[in-house]
């Protein structure tokens, strides 16, 4: 039996799944749309939950077209890197819509940071600038601004994060170093 790699793309606008065999061939595919919601100017939100069924069902319209005697034994995921997700640990149910990398809700939080002297001492601890882009600010505003998020059993993370703890029904809770 050959072997083979699933890869789950999972990006701003689409989910991809895609089945690669030993030679780097494409050998099954699918594809579905990510709806991005507009609630501001400037913001930009996604359901997490719609997210994650998207990934099921790649998977599963993919791995239907692979070939008899190919077996997947290996799993790689990519995705939107800083989309911010919080979600009940009990439930595993999102307390409130995907803040989307590209959003600039923070912008001025941003601004006030940088105000107060923090670039360096934040570039220094993280290694990254004050900007909108990251998660930290994100997270600040969801805690600030959704009452949901005020309570004890939360997680938090970006969509690779949201994406393992859903996959292994609520066993993993990571994130690559580079997310």
């Amino acid at each position: 039996m050959t072997s083979a790699v699933l890869a789950i793309d999972q990006g701003t606008t689409s989910t991809r799944a895609i089945v690669v065999d030993r030679q780097g061939q494409i050998v099954a595919s699918s594809q579905r749309p990510i709806q991005l919601y507009y609630p501001q100017t400037a913001w930009i939100e996604c359901e997490a939950q719609h997210i994650y069924e998207t990934v099921q069902q790649t998977i599963e319209e993919t791995l239907a077209k692979v070939p008899a005697g190919l077996k997947v034994n290996a799993v790689g995921l990519t995705n939107q890197r800083e989309t911010v997700v919080v979600w009940d640990r009990k439930t595993s149910q999102p307390v409130h819509p995907a803040i989307v990398w590209q959003c600039r809700r923070t912008a001025n939080k941003c601004a006030e940071l940088k105000n107060a002297g923090l670039e360096q001492l934040i570039r220094k601890k993280t290694g990254l600038c004050i900007d909108p882009y990251f998660s930290a600010t994100k997270l600040r505003w969801l805690l600030d601004n959704i009452p949901q998020t005020r309570h004890a059993e939360l997680a938090f993370g970006t969509i690779d994060s949201w994406l393992l703890w859903k996959l292994s029904a609520g066993r993993i809770h990571a994130t690559d170093q580079t997310n």
